[in-house]
């Protein structure tokens, strides 16, 4: 169990910095009504999905996180820097798709873990949505 606690509160904190790192993006492409409501219904996602790890974390009797960490906070910073000098709705795209990449592939890593089938079961859920959400940025990053 104390492998699952371990693994859970990791990656919520990387599901805090991506929730995080979603809204932010709705924030600088409130102009673009298209990605402006898919960065926000995927925030809203990731907050559940956030909450979901929280209640697992919770149900083992440990302390779920409720803050991000320190690399995510850093990537939001650098992504607010280069936007500076580039379209911020490509910088958004960007900043996502690297984000997405990097959360799927510590999931991946996790989840060859000897850990319990609901917490496997929740990473998988993770995983997909982190796919999901990298595969819309590159699609749209061609487009923008």
């Amino acid at each position: 169990m104390t492998k699952d606690v371990d693994v859970l509160k990791d990656v919520t904190k990387m599901l805090i910095d991506s929730q995080k790192g979603y809204a932010k993006a709705a924030e600088v492409t409130d102009d673009n009504y298209v990605l402006h409501a898919e960065f926000m219904e995927r925030s809203q996602e990731r907050a559940q999905l956030i909450t979901d790890f929280q209640t697992q974390t919770q149900s083992l009797g440990a302390e779920p996180e409720t803050d991000g960490g320190v690399l995510g906070t850093l990537h939001r910073a650098m992504t607010d820097f280069s936007s500076l000098f580039r379209d911020d709705e490509k910088a958004a795209l960007g900043a996502i798709d690297d984000g997405e990449e990097r959360l799927a592939e510590y999931i991946e890593s996790k989840l060859d873990d000897d850990i319990t089938p609901p917490t496997r079961g929740l990473l998988q859920k993770a995983h997909m949505s982190a796919r999901a959400g990298e595969a819309y940025a590159e699609r749209m990053e061609h487009r923008v």
